[in-house]
């Protein structure tokens, strides 16, 4: 029993486009900010916006100041020259493939051509591809429409971007058939054309197909469209709460996808309320087991002990004699953090991983608590190694803490403009990278136990690449929820791409620090094991990038189970020698 999650499920290139240019500007909270009509077709999305202050306006008569976005759609040239007429600050967040189709049109009825646009006629994305016909633009959407059409030498021919591939296929050649001088454009748009083609990939593999996304999304109705005509049963949602047990009776494998305007988070919330139906079916044992890892992750445990499993690591690799005591130190350290953070700081995860919010709201006291006995048994067991030791864990508990609690004062935010840590952009990957390697690796410079500084530098630089890549690639996971709080998280700071090229950047530094280790100083032989920890988080970062493994929970398992690996790795050193 499984959820087969499709791979190109999620906001397309132009609704994220537009998101990101939206949020960005109300963030910046200058003004009034309106969009131009739906700036996609969300219900949901469109409320998130609406409690972000972004007004959605139909007539721009009443707006005399502030700021005007056009919508992913596009709109007609006339309604953009009165936008631009008006005064107000005009964001343009037309799709960059929607425009090239209005360019497309513009040039070619210019040229004397007939345009003809294969689409809904209705649909917005359309209305505004007509304005750019110069009045020699028709609209159809099947095949017996193309005899409606009044005569002409030569037509050029283009589809709505979200418009069912087959039946674009069969409207063209009928075109085709009618007029000679025909001149076809492809553009349906990338995302479209992957998410049909998946959906029909899922055929023979899953039980059914769940579609999230609007009931007013065009795209997303194709894709329902799509999925029912190959022979799949079809079941089209906007939330998670539409769903009843009832649907899935005998069922073992569901597949889910979304439209190119649903957020990562309602899809997520999908996934688990399937995923929780299908589990009412398993063994006892099987159901034990799965809770049980994701109580593990959802608190923060799982990550907690990978700390603990590359302390073990980072001790050997230091040359030091392995014990529990410093890595139960990290342990409580990053419980502790991680926790309490979590509460200072908890807008973004209600996008990001609603999942874990709503575990931390149901078991606010429990974790709270636990947390703030980690903190306690990190002071303790730190007063134990020395006195130099407990102040250094105390101020890092403290700078831990400060890091999502407002510094500057309100007052005072024009010398300054971040009122937190956390604010200041690339931060959080920065800062999370070093506490663990100060507590992992340099603390234990402060104790009574011998150390050596070379082999020490070098555990310091492994643990911070490790998190560093770990940190980053959870940053690029939890993008949507980060821009809409307004976090300028490294992907946010540099773009997906950039930020992927420099955690591979990273790993590629922390393993020549542990080849070259060696070959300079008195470090072991096992820093040539650990180079196994990188092969492995660069693998990660190409199962996202190559779209092989979605985020999600279990992906954040494997990503979090590198550092399992290297005390795995550790232990099996210690055990050989």
């Amino acid at each position: 029993m499984k959820v087969i999650l499709a791979k190109t499920a999620g906001f397309c290139m132009g609704v994220r486009r537009a998101m990101e240019k939206v949020l960005a500007e109300a963030n910046k909270g200058k003004g009034p900010i309106s969009t131009y009509g739906p700036l996609i077709h969300n219900t949901q999305v469109m409320e998130l916006l609406a409690s972000k202050g972004v007004a959605t306006v139909e007539d721009i008569s009443g707006l005399e100041r502030g700021t005007i976005v056009i919508r992913a759609h596009g709109i007609p040239p006339d309604q953009r020259a009165h936008l631009k007429a008006s005064g107000l600050q005009l964001i343009d967040a037309t799709c960059p493939r929607v425009a090239r189709v209005q360019a497309l049109i513009r040039y070619h009825t210019k040229k004397g051509y007939m345009a003809i646009i294969v689409g809904d006629k209705d649909h917005p994305e359309v209305i505004g591809l007509l304005g750019y016909g110069n009045d020699q633009a028709w609209v159809i959407n099947q095949v017996s429409d193309v005899e409606t059409l009044p005569h002409a030498e030569k037509v050029c021919v283009v589809a709505q971007t979200t418009q069912d591939e087959e039946n674009y296929l069969d409207i063209q050649n009928a075109i085709k058939r009618r007029f000679s001088d025909t001149l076809v454009f492809d553009t349906i748009c990338d995302a479209t054309h992957s998410r049909q083609g998946e959906v029909r990939s899922f055929a023979g593999q899953v039980d059914a197909v769940v579609v999230v996304g609007g009931y007013h999304s065009g795209n997303t109705k194709r894709i329902v469209q799509v999925s029912k005509a190959a022979g799949l049963p079809t079941i089209h949602v906007e939330t998670e709460k539409e769903l009843t047990d009832e649907m899935f009776s005998n069922m073992q494998t569901v597949g889910v996808t979304a439209g190119a305007s649903t957020p990562n988070w309602m899809i997520k919330n999908v996934v688990k309320e399937i995923e929780t139906i299908l589990s009412r079916r398993e063994s006892f044992l099987g159901r034990w087991i799965r809770r049980l890892f994701k109580v593990l992750l959802l608190c923060n445990l799982l990550v907690a002990l990978g700390a603990l499993a590359l302390s073990y690591a980072a001790t050997i690799l230091s040359g030091g004699k392995p014990d529990l005591i410093h890595p139960s130190l990290a342990f409580l350290y990053v419980y502790a953090m991680y926790v309490m953070n979590r509460f200072l700081d908890k807008g973004a995860s209600t996008y990001n991983d609603p999942e874990r919010a709503s575990f931390y709201g149901k078991y606010r006291i429990w974790l709270i608590l636990t947390g703030l006995g980690s903190i306690l048994g990190a002071l303790g067991l730190s007063y134990f190694l020395g006195i130099p030791v407990f102040l250094t864990m105390a101020g890092l508990i403290i700078l831990g803490i400060l890091y999502s609690i407002p510094i500057v004062p309100t007052g005072h935010r024009h010398f300054w403009r971040y009122a937190r840590i956390k604010d200041i952009p690339g931060s959080k990957t920065l800062s999370e990278a070093l506490a663990w390697g100060v507590v992992i690796a340099l603390l234990p410079l402060l104790g009574p136990v011998e150390v050596h500084w070379f082999q020490t530098v070098t555990a310091f630089l492994f643990v911070v690449s490790m998190v560093y890549v770990v940190s980053g690639l959870f940053d690029i996971f939890q993008v949507q929820g980060d821009r809409i709080v307004g976090a300028e998280t490294l992907p946010i700071t540099l773009g997906e791409g950039r930020t992927l090229q420099l955690l591979k950047g990273v790993i590629i530094f922390g393993a020549l620090v542990l080849i070259l280790a060696p070959l300079f100083g008195p470090v072991g032989l096992f820093s040539y094991l650990l180079l196994l920890c990188f092969l492995s988080l660069f693998l990660s970062l190409l199962a996202y990038e190559k779209r092989w493994l979605y985020p999600g929970n279990r992906f954040e398992a494997l990503v979090e189970g590198n550092f399992f690996l290297a005390g795995l790795l550790g232990l099996i050193w210690h055990l050989l020698q």
